[in-house]
């Protein structure tokens, strides 16, 4: 289709060419807010039930009002109808706190309901550096993100673990990899502990075991890198949340870089360093095709 998609909560297709936000909406002013984005491919929306999960998940760390997920169902299938099935499609779920003048309003009192969110399913096309990680991989450097790893649970306040609309600081890290010649980053702690990249999760590979970071060192659950471990699990290979040293990136077959929209992007170069393909780098890759088109249910998260 080509053309962005835009639907409100209630279901209405509405112009995505109009302006369609209020200036005062707090998740413009302040980033306060979350999200979710989404693969459409084939006329489906991938692994939605865990998208869902995880929205809901992060709408409770910023006590946010519970997120109707039977509405957002509802939206995402007329959006999805909308885009079509000949092109695959970037759908996100926004949802923010709403206006910032309602929450200055007078309220008549304490019956009064809250101010209404601000809530909307949007496709677009997907980016053209998609097709080019997915067939080449990507040149990755490793950056300080200047926290411990024992932050997420000391102070829970700082939504370590909830995909929040406050991505200034991943996509200054990502326009810095850029100007150093890289094309993504992997996020590492004071402690040299690895965490994530500014918009994936890091897992490697040795042998027929796959590892990521624990979701308690504050990294976000990746729902690609959870529908990979579920497929490879039942194919024999060992799964395992572990802490890891960046070192350890150096010491394992393959580092893969897992995302909604690009799906599996391989690793070929490491802080200058060149990284070979190893012989089962393909059958990863079928494997996250075949576990984002695997349905899952809320109970699974």
């Amino acid at each position: 289709m080509g053309e962005r998609v835009l639907v409100t909560l209630d279901g209405a297709v509405a112009d995505a060419n109009a302006p369609s936000l209020y200036a005062d909406d707090i998740g413009a002013l302040r980033g306060d807010g979350v999200f979710e984005t989404i693969l459409v491919r084939g006329g489906v929306a991938t692994a939605l039930e865990f998208h869902l999960a995880r929205l809901r998940r992060s709408a409770q760390a910023l006590e946010l009002p519970e997120p109707g997920l039977s509405k957002w169902r509802a939206a995402v299938e007329v959006a999805v109808e909308e885009w079509g099935s000949e092109e695959e499609g970037m759908l996100r779920l926004i949802y923010s706190r709403g206006r910032d003048s309602e929450f200055d309003a007078p309220r008549s009192g304490p019956a009064s309901p809250d101010p209404a969110p601000t809530a909307y399913v949007l496709v677009s096309p997907v980016p053209a550096r998609v097709a080019q990680a997915r067939a080449e991989g990507v040149k990755v450097m490793s950056l300080a993100r200047g926290i411990s790893v024992d932050l997420a649970q000391a102070a829970p306040w700082q939504l370590l673990g909830a995909k929040t609309l406050s991505y200034a600081t991943n996509m200054a890290a990502l326009r810095f990899a850029r100007r150093m010649g890289a094309e993504d980053v992997i996020f590492h702690s004071t402690e040299h502990r690895v965490l994530e990249g500014p918009r994936s999760t890091v897992v490697i590979a040795r042998g027929k075991q796959l590892i990521t970071p624990p979701a308690k060192i504050g990294v976000l659950p990746g729902v690609t890198q959870r529908s990979l471990f579920t497929v490879a699990e039942k194919k024999g290979w060992e799964c395992k949340y572990q802490s890891l040293f960046t070192a350890d990136l150096f010491d394992c077959d393959s580092i893969w870089l897992l995302s909604s929209i690009t799906l599996a992007a391989r690793v070929n170069q490491l802080d200058g360093v060149r990284l070979s393909a190893p012989d089962n780098a393909q059958e990863i890759i079928d494997m996250v095709d075949l576990g984002i088109d695997r349905p899952g249910t809320i109970g699974d998260w």
